[in-house]
Formats: structure tokens, C-alpha cells, sequence
């Protein structure tokens, strides 16, 4: 059952029927209204859009460069991943002219006659040339540093949620948190999404064998008995994720949070083996930016007439009907076994997600050899989508 696009649009209309008008440091302009909550059930599939096209390999790319600690763009970009381009090439561009002024001691009319490279050729340099990477490509201690190496005194916050969830699984203390004061002022951009928050409960018995049916793809005639499952290494805790979030890209930053909050849950969950739960996300100023306006009206959609549904529903009487196809479709056709859609974006059944290890011939922690793991093992299944939609991306 996929409500979480239904969720997701009534929001972007939430946004487009009661936000008011805001200034932004983008210059952009934006409808922003406050306070609002994402919730969705793991159990009903994997929280992937399917009201547009979304980018699977950038998503799951952006969660393992966070996951590493890394906070260069250089790893996404020799992913084919441009999330960051544009806050790292404003930076470039920002601070070019003074760093090459002080370096070399050039006079004024020589500074202005230089000139930082277009982005494509800044972004072709930052794959191709390490050293120009190093000095150009770094965002400061943005996500995943303060995941993997808190400062002060280098805390791995990720490594000791793991623990904590091992040893102590009703700890109420089960955080991370990506809002370091002491380091905001360096970083490119300070954390939208600035925490997250885990919670375990035990499973029943009755939930445990439907896990362990599931996984299986059948049922057992005599349910396995509490031993039994513990035997075969079945979870016995849920485990649910809660961000949180400071400002919220409605259209373009979204769905991209949720889905990657989704995979750290999934990925948390395998590592400590529980069985992921609820996903919620807690929103603080929710926009959509301006030039975003009719993007989001067009994936919220409209209804279909009775004309355009009938059209819709041609092709399957022609398979059932040939010629007479035109003359059989029926006047009420929601009352025929066919579900044909009433919206122009009606959402598809949500995908779901596997997790095949790298072959190297025995079981391996992801968040202990993030270096082996690629996007590749992370792989999304009986995706269906509407298009992408287009939209510019303010930073």
C-alpha cells in the first residue's frame, strides 16, 4: 500500500494553500509554512516517489559518502553524483580571487582579469585532478564528520549508536546529531537535516514468524516454534528512525531525504538485526521555492475526466475484446475488475529494496568496510514511476 506519495503531495498542497511568502538566503523566494510530519510504515514498502522519477544511485551514493565520513566531493563526483556541485563551485567561486590574490601578491588590475573556471570544467578538474580536488573540492565538517568524527575528541557517533543498540537497545539515548556549534561557521552549508533519533521494541511471537514467512516467500503448516526461530537467527526488536529537520527543500530535497532515511534504517537494521519499523521525519520551516510552483502542481496532479479515464482504459479492452473494444468499455469502469487511474499522477505500489553483499566470500558490516560496499549492492526492485519532473536547485 503506497500512502506516502498521497502524504507527500497533500503536503506540497498544504504548502501551495496556507504558506506564506518568504525571503531566503538564495535569493529565490519561497511559500513556507511550519511544523508539519512525514510518517510511513517500512512494511509497506521501501519510500521511494513514484508520483515522479526519482534518482536511486545519487541517493545511495550521498548515504555511503555520509556514512564514510567524508566530506570532499570527489567520491560523489566520481559516482556520478551532483548533489553538492553547486554549494562547492559557490564556495570556489566566493573565495578564488582572494586566496589567488594573498597566495601570489597580485595587484588589483591583474585580479580582475582572472576569472574561476565554468562549473563543467570545475567539476571535470575535481574528478581528474587530486590536488585541485583537495584544496577545492572540500565542504568543511558538514554531515559526515560530525557522524563519524565529532569535534572536539573525534566521537564516532554512528560506531556507538551501533554499540549502544547492541548492548542497550531501550537506551533513550540512541542519537546522532549533525548540528556542532562550534563548527557551523565553517562548514558550506549548516546541516538541514540536523539529527536523528532511533527507538527498539521486541517483536512478538506471531510478528517473527510472519518476518521469518516473509523472508522465506511461504507459510509453514505448524509456525515455528520461539527456539526454533531463535535457531535460525530471526529479530526479535523493531527498530524505527525519527529525523529531524531545520528547513525542508519541499520538491527537490524531500524526497531525496526520505528515501535516504529509509536506506540508513534499513542499513542500521541489518547491522544490529532488527527488522526495520517506522520511518518519521519531523519538519521544521517546509517550502517550496518559487520557481518550483508549478513543478509541484504538476505532480500533485489532477483528476482524470471520464473522457480521459475511458482512454486509459482502451488498451486492455482491446486485449480482451479486439474490435468491439470500443462498444465494451463500460460507462462506470470503477466497476470492473481493472483499477484504472483517476489522478494524472495516480502513485504506483512502492518499490522494495535488497542488499546484496560484495562477493568476497564470507558476511561483512557495511558500516566497517564502507570501502568495499558500492551503490551497486544497494538495489531497488519492481520500480515504477512517473516521470522525472525538472526543477532548478537554489544554493
Amino acid at each position: 500500500m503506497n500512502n506516502l506519495d498521497k502524504t507527500y503531495t497533500a503536503l506540497l498542497q498544504d504548502i501551495l494553500d496556507n504558506g506564506v511568502e518568504k525571503k531566503d538566503r538564495t535569493g529565490t523566494g519561497t511559500l513556507s509554512v511550519f511544523g508539519r510530519q512525514i510518517r510511513h510504515k517500512m512494511s509497506d514498502g521501501f519510500p521511494l516517489l513514484t508520483t515522479k522519477k526519482m534518482h536511486w544511485k545519487s541517493i545511495v551514493t550521498e548515504l555511503i559518502w555520509f556514512l564514510r565520513g567524508d566530506t570532499n566531493i570527489k567520491y560523489l563526483v566520481d559516482n556520478d553524483c551532483h548533489i553538492w556541485d553547486g554549494d562547492v563551485y559557490k564556495n570556489y567561486c566566493k573565495y578564488f580571487m582572494d586566496e589567488y590574490l594573498e597566495k601570489n601578491e597580485l595587484g588589483e588590475s591583474y585580479r580582475n582579469s582572472l576569472r574561476p573556471y565554468p562549473i563543467e570544467e570545475f567539476i571535470n578538474k575535481i574528478k581528474t585532478d587530486r590536488m585541485f580536488a583537495f584544496e577545492w573540492g572540500e565542504l568543511g565538517p558538514i554531515y559526515g564528520a560530525q557522524w563519524r568524527r565529532w569535534f572536539p575528541g573525534g566521537v564516532d557517533q554512528i560506531a556507538n549508536l551501533i554499540n549502544d543498540l547492541k548492548t542497550n537497545p531501550d537506551s533513550r539515548r540512541l542519537m546522532v546529531n549533525a548540528w556542532n556549534v562550534g563548527e557551523l561557521d565553517q562548514m558550506v552549508l549548516p546541516p538541514c537535516h540536523y539529527g536523528f533519533q532511533v527507538y527498539t521494541r521486541e517483536l512478538s511471537w506471531e510478528e517473527r514468524v510472519t518476518y521469518y514467512e516473509t523472508s522465506l516467500g511461504r507459510l509453514h503448516f505448524v509456525p515455528p516454534s520461539p527456539d526454533a526461530l531463535n535457531a535460525r537467527n530471526i529479530p526479535t526488536r523493531a527498530i524505527s528512525l525519527m529525523w529531524n529537520q531545520r528547513s525542508v527543500d519541499t520538491f527537490l530535497g524531500l524526497p531525496f531525504n526520505i528515501a535516504s532515511y529509509g536506506l540508513l534504517l534499513e542499513i542500521i537494521a541489518k547491522e544490529v538485526n532488527m527488522v526495520p519499523d517506522e520511518l518519521i521525519g519531523n519538519l521544521g520551516d517546509v517550502h517550496l521555492y518559487s520557481n518550483h510552483i508549478e513543478q509541484a502542481k504538476e505532480q500533485i496532479g489532477r483528476e482524470l475526466t471520464l473522457e480521459e479515464r475511458h482512454q486509459l482504459a482502451l488498451p486492455i479492452w482491446k486485449e480482451k475484446y479486439g474490435p468491439l473494444a470500443d462498444m465494451m468499455v463500460p460507462t462506470n469502469i470503477d466497476n470492473t475488475p481493472y483499477k484504472i487511474p483517476t489522478r494524472t499522477r495516480e502513485p504506483y505500489p512502492l518499490p522494495t529494496l535488497n542488499i546484496f553483499e560484495p562477493a568476497i566470500g564470507k558476511k561483512i558490516s557495511i558500516l566497517d568496510n564502507l570501502h568495499i560496499w558500492s551503490p551497486n549492492c544497494f538495489i531497488i526492485e519492481n520500480y515504477q514511476s512517473h516521470p522525472t519532473i525538472k526543477a532548478p536547485l537554489s544554493n
